[in-house]
């Protein structure tokens, strides 16, 4: 991107980014992606849709963006010198409220996301591939300390089993993930996988 382009798209002061992607979650849980348009959203945030345009491109990349903004920090930033207090630490950032609301938001895109190539590649370029290299840096804090074999099999599918933990929870229980389930989720499942003791 040259210097011109990275200015035009740094105009705004992250105070209103913040305002920006909070408005577009709201109207992502009020109509659903298909229905939401840059220009509701351009209404709601009394902003220009050439703004818009020009610092996200589209609808797509807006959406991707605002969940990823909405994500409380990278687990990257969470050390707790093991891999379960980590794990258990991700999941301790956000309360259950706020697990079942953002919960409910992704199964409407799940849909959206596989109908829709745009937003199917704003979400692995913003969301998929971040959270992919992101796990796997925990991982391997993990495997330097000496808690996984560096050649366990399951290591690869470790952002498959977390993923499958918020999925299946409301596909079979009827019931959105929680604190408390996520946790015992860990400890019977993803820790034994990769062979770390959880007593």
């Amino acid at each position: 991107m040259t210097e011109t382009a990275t200015a035009r798209r740094s105009r705004i002061t992250p105070e209103r980014e913040a305002e920006l992607y909070a408005a577009v979650l709201d109207l992502l849980r009020e109509v659903g992606y298909d229905a939401l348009t840059m220009d509701a959203v351009a209404t709601r945030t009394r902003s220009s849709k050439a703004t818009l345009y020009r610092q996200w491109g589209g609808k797509a990349e807006l959406v991707a963006k605002a969940i990823r903004f909405n994500k409380p920090g990278s687990i990257t930033d969470v050390d707790t010198g093991s891999l379960r207090g980590d794990l258990h630490a991700l999941v301790q950032r956000e309360d259950d409220c706020a697990m079942e609301q953002n919960s409910a938001l992704m199964r409407g895109l799940f849909m959206a996301v596989h109908m829709n190539p745009e937003l199917l590649q704003a979400f692995r370029e913003f969301l998929v591939d971040p959270e992919m290299a992101d796990f796997q840096r925990v991982i391997q804090r993990a495997v330097d300390r000496g808690e996984v074999r560096a050649d366990n099999p399951a290591i690869e599918y470790v952002v498959h089993m977390m993923l499958g933990a918020f999925a299946t929870r409301t596909l079979l229980d009827e019931l959105p993930p929680t604190q408390e389930f996520l946790r015992s989720y860990i400890d019977a499942v993803i820790l034994p996988a990769l062979g770390v003791r959880t007593v």
